[in-house]
C-alpha cells in the first residue's frame, strides 16, 4: 500500500510512518525539513501542508494527517484539515486524520463531550477545537473517504508500545484500571490497522489501551 503521512516528523507522525514502514508499506513523508526525518526509507514531499495540491498525492492510497500545530493554535488544525480535505477531494485517496479526544462523549447518554467538563484545561481547549471543527467538515464532505481517530484523554508521548488496544465509536474509552489512555506507539498501530482493514470509513473511532 502507498501511504503519505504529513507531519512524519512529529512525535505521532514518525511513530506512524516507523509502524507502515515496518509493514512493508511504501510510505511518502509530507514534511516541512526532510532534515529531521530519522528514517531513510522513505520517499520524501518537502512542502508545507498548506500548499500541498492533488498532484502531491497522485498515486498513494491513504494519506495520514499527523499535522501538528504549537498549543492553543486553533486555526492551525482547522486550516491544515481543510487543505487536505480540498487536496483530496474527488480524487479516491483516503485521508485518515489523527485527532483529539475532546470531542468524544463522556458517557452513552451522550450529552456532553471532553471538552466540555468542568475539569478540562483551558490551555488545550483552542487545541481540541480546532480538532473538533476539522472532524465537523469532515462529516459535512461528501466526495471523500476519510476516518478521524481520537485517542484517549491521555495520549502519551513516552509511553511504551503493548502491541494491543480495544477500539470505540463516539465515547470515551477506559482501560482494565479505569484510566482514558493510550501510548503515540499503539495508537500508531492502530492507525496503520485502519489504513489496511478499513473498518471506519466515512466516521470516527476511539481507541484505547493499557500502560505497561
Amino acid at each position: 500500500m502507498n501511504i503519505g503521512i504529513v507531519g512524519a516528523t512529529g512525535k505521532a507522525g514518525s511513530l506512524i510512518l516507523d509502524e507502515a514502514v515496518s509493514r512493508g508499506h511504501d510510505v511518502t513523508a509530507i514534511v516541512r525539513n526532510a532534515k529531521k526525518l530519522n528514517n531513510d526509507n522513505v520517499n520524501v514531499i518537502e512542502k508545507d501542508v498548506h500548499d500541498t495540491t492533488n498532484e502531491d498525492f497522485k498515486g498513494l492510497d491513504v494519506v495520514v494527517n499527523a499535522f501538528g500545530a504549537p498549543l492553543g493554535e486553533k486555526d492551525a488544525h482547522v486550516e491544515a484539515g481543510r487543505a487536505l480535505i480540498n487536496a483530496l477531494a474527488g480524487t479516491g485517496t483516503r485521508l485518515i486524520v489523527v485527532g483529539g479526544a475532546g470531542s468524544l462523549y463522556i458517557d452513552d447518554s451522550r450529552t456532553m463531550t471532553v471538552i466540555d467538563t468542568p475539569n478540562f484545561p483551558d490551555m488545550f481547549k483552542p487545541t481540541a477545537g480546532g480538532q473538533s471543527e476539522n472532524l465537523e467538515e469532515l462529516e459535512q464532505t461528501t466526495n471523500l473517504k476519510w476516518t478521524f481517530i481520537s485517542p484517549s484523554a491521555e495520549f502519551d508521548a513516552e509511553g511504551k508500545r503493548t502491541g494491543t488496544y480495544e477500539s470505540g465509536t463516539d465515547v470515551l474509552l477506559v482501560n482494565n484500571s479505569e484510566e482514558s489512555y493510550i501510548s503515540y506507539a499503539d495508537f500508531a498501530i492502530a492507525v496503520i490497522d485502519e489504513a489496511e482493514n478499513k473498518k471506519h470509513v466515512n466516521e470516527r473511532f476511539t481507541v484505547v489501551a493499557e500502560k505497561e
